[in-house]
């Protein structure tokens, strides 16, 4: 006998046990944009190769390790998106959404990652996205941040930290990689392997390191804020203060560099240390020249993305979060007899006309009383509705309380609507 299929390594089924959680999730991100003004964009899966080569970085991990590309039938070469931000600005630059003009755009799918799974990371997730552009302040900064911090506190998720750093204009940092180089390449017995390698390619990633026996020479390095220039700093300054205006508590990490190398300027991420390794839950930062990078014209942009598989398992471990997710149904119409049968299915549609907001289910495939009010139970719906040929004859229901002690009880069919409206299972 031949072996089932299995999933691909790293791509997860999500089950319907599990979906209230995402549905959950995904509404109140749907909430919060709405709240702000922002309008969502749905770009493809597939890329052109080049657009990520050329927006996060030919030497990044990402590019170098991780992306799915393969060659299409007309000899292009295509990548399965590993990120939105560079997606959603070749999609403005194409439709002409960007020049001269003020975006607040939001996207939410699957992304793909060829790296090692592990508990919150995996090879296809999902990420929710915000971009913006246009608008060159440190104001709309300080607007991604707040939206994502009033997210947290909707979602209920507290021992979150925010990390800011500024990476300056592109010439200050140039200006920074030639004094990073020059201290590391004094120092270049203590580096591993990795860093060594990223000192000719990347070398602000190497202040990101996790190997602990780097933690001197990373903590000794030049650091980045004093090689700010005038005009990087004042614009650090002002989301400062507007952070403080608006209470939003925040440490400034100068060894945040971000693995992206469109970034400039602000950059920040979201913390936690409930989830382990995998500790970073939102990150983000502007990237004012990725525009033109990618052949438009010159438009600041900022915004930040979340990776939703670590978000869930937060909410997940939060106690009484299943108590916020809707049931399934609340209604199980439970039929026996043939006439009966016939009866239901058109009750079930006259109720669902007459209560849209009505979570019914109408029970199939036959089998006594008993074995009914089993499956109704199992369903955690909070009444059964019963119709058997006695009530059909007589144009009644009997509705029985699986979820209460309450003796059932027998109505006419003309009272059902108004009797669900009072019990609350039509609101």
């Amino acid at each position: 006998m031949s072996k089932s299929f299995q999933s691909v390594k790293g791509m997860n089924d999500i089950l319907p046990d599990e979906t209230p959680a995402w549905q959950y999730l995904e509404s109140c991100l749907r909430k919060i944009t709405a709240s702000y003004g922002y309008s969502e964009i749905r770009m493809p899966i597939v890329e052109n190769t080049q657009l990520f080569c050329r927006s996060i970085g030919e030497v990044t991990d990402i590019v170098e390790k991780e992306m799915y590309t393969f060659v299409d039938k007309g000899e292009d070469s295509l990548t399965l998106r590993p990120e939105g931000t560079a997606s959603c600005v070749r999609a403005g630059i194409q439709h002409g959404l960007l020049y001269n003009q003020q975006q607040r755009l939001w996207y939410m799918g699957p992304m793909f990652r060829r790296e090692r799974p592990q508990k919150g990371r995996y090879r296809q997730f999902y990420q929710f996205g915000i971009e913006t552009f246009g608008f060159s302040g440190a104001d709309i900064d300080a607007e991604v941040i707040a939206l994502s911090a009033r997210l947290w506190k909707m979602l209920g998720l507290e021992n979150v930290e925010l990390q800011i750093n500024s990476l300056g204009s592109n010439q200050a940092r140039d200006a920074y990689k030639e004094k990073l180089v020059t201290y590391f390449e004094k120092n270049l017995e203590a580096l591993d392997a990795d860093s060594q390698r990223r000192l000719k390619t990347n070398p602000l990633r190497i202040l990101d390191t996790k190997n602990p026996n780097m933690k001197a020479v990373v903590e000794n390095a030049p650091k980045l804020m004093e090689y700010l220039d005038d005009e990087s700093q004042a614009h650090f300054q002002a989301l400062r203060n507007k952070l403080d205006q608006l209470e939003i508590s925040y440490v400034i990490n100068p060894k945040l560099v971000r693995g992206l190398d469109y970034y400039n300027r602000t950059v920040f991420e979201w913390v936690t240390t409930e989830l382990g390794a995998q500790g970073t839950i939102c990150a983000g930062g502007r990237y004012d020249g990725l525009v033109e990078q990618l052949g438009g014209q010159a438009t600041p942009g900022s915004g930040f993305a979340m990776g939703l598989e670590r978000i869930i398992l937060l909410l997940q471990q939060q106690i009484g979060f299943k108590d916020k997710l809707s049931a399934k149904i609340d209604v199980y119409l439970c039929t026996l007899g043939e006439a009966a049968e016939l009866a239901g299915i058109k009750l079930a549609e006259n109720l669902r006309d007459e209560l849209p907001n009505i979570k019914l289910q109408l029970h199939c495939g036959g089998g006594n009383f008993k074995k009914q009010l089993k499956k109704a139970d199992k369903s955690e719906a909070k009444i059964a509705l019963i119709l058997a040929s006695d009530e059909v004859e007589n144009n009644q229901i009997t509705i029985k309380y699986l979820r209460q002690k309450s003796e059932q009880t027998r109505i006419a069919q003309s009272d059902l609507k108004a009797q669900l409206l009072e019990l609350g299972l039509a609101n």
